[in-house]
């Protein structure tokens, strides 16, 4: 029994709402709320990261899965915003967590799908015998340009998930993923924002490869859409991963744990994942849960897990996610959230 035998999240406590952006741009923030269904979004404090809240999530995976750090094998973080153009993330998150020397250490791109990119990698090295435990990590500090309609969905935050063989939460029973290459967003190196080709979003994107993924698994696995009690989709707005899920069979209900997340802004690499971990949260043994990322670029990734009995036993060893969306916040006006973001350039004398 291969899976994942902890599992752990961390988002920042600062927030500002849709109507603070919409009210800097002139637009309706009625309107983008119904388009977008967002009420407001994460934003990463002025010393957060990407590599402080991969810590903060694995420290959160660790109490749950209750093992050495030392124990861990490989270590991988998948994220669009590395702080370091050179510099790997994966080698201060080590070690921060005790990890390091003998680790595997890799840092994971592919737009908002490098964290279950990490996940399927960790998976396959303890499903080989190559490490005891594998540590996958999807986490950001996503940018979206003023303005952009990516400036009220770009958040922060992230997942992290402990494989391992034999006393898992969630066995992983099926994998599968989709790949084309599909220019729908990209970011060149040295640009401060991404871009992206708005006509190509929904189709032929996240649509053919969400459903093309999803489809497949569920034809390789023998498994159909009611026998699942929960389903995770990529959430790069409310209402994608909801005509996603109903084209494959999936209800409204299946999807509402991991749905909460775009309530708080969600395009990043842990978005699927988080969104799994609220899903974790709440998931009673021997339930099924179906997951699939995407990732601009593009492609997507498919899993089907099996809750144990060992749920029960972790599920409050560490913070649930639900109480970080609903706990503790501070807000934050537009001018203050660009100091923190850094979306004023000052001038050099």
């Amino acid at each position: 029994m291969v899976g994942i035998v902890g599992y752990g999240s961390y988002l920042p406590r600062y927030r500002i709402k849709v109507e603070e952006i919409a009210h800097q741009w002139g637009r309706d923030a009625n309107v983008v709320k119904r388009g977008l269904m967002l009420q407001e979004k994460t934003v990463p404090g002025m010393d957060e990261d990407t590599i402080t809240i991969s810590v903060e999530a694995a420290k959160n995976a660790l109490r749950r899965a209750g093992i050495d750090p030392i124990e861990i094998g490989s270590v991988y973080v998948g994220s669009e915003s590395h702080p370091y153009a050179v510099k790997p993330s994966g080698t201060v998150v080590a070690e921060a967590l005790g990890i390091v020397p003998d680790v595997h250490v890799a840092d994971f791109e592919f737009a908002c799908k490098a964290g279950t990119e990490a996940m399927f990698v960790a998976y396959s090295q303890v499903k080989a015998g190559v490490v005891k435990y594998a540590l996958a990590i999807g986490a950001d500090t996503s940018q979206g340009a003023p303005g952009d309609a990516l400036e009220f969905s770009a958040s922060a935050g992230g997942s992290a998930f402990i494989f391992g063989e034999g006393n898992v939460v969630a066995e992983v029973l099926e994998t599968y993923s989709y790949t084309t290459d599909t220019p729908d967003f990209w970011r060149r190196e040295g640009a401060f924002y991404p871009l992206h080709g708005g006509r190509f979003t929904g189709e032929p994107a996240y649509f053919k490869h969400v459903l093309g993924a999803g489809s497949t698994i569920l034809k390789k696995s023998g498994y159909k859409a009611s026998d699942f009690a929960y389903a995770i989709f990529h959430m790069p707005n409310g209402k994608f991963p909801l005509t996603a899920g109903k084209e494959l069979g999936f209800t409204k209900e299946q999807l509402e744990p991991g749905w909460i997340v775009p309530l708080m802004g969600n395009t990043y690499s842990g978005s699927s994942p988080t969104g799994f971990s609220a899903t974790l949260d709440v998931a009673k043994p021997d339930e099924l849960i179906f997951l699939v990322s995407f990732g601009s670029g593009a492609g997507s990734d498919a899993f089907i897990f099996k809750v144990t009995q060992r749920i029960d036993e972790v599920r409050d060893k560490a913070d649930k996610l639900k109480g970080m969306l609903e706990g503790k916040r501070f807000y934050l006006d537009y001018g203050q959230y660009a100091k923190y973001r850094g979306k004023i350039i000052m001038a050099e004398h």
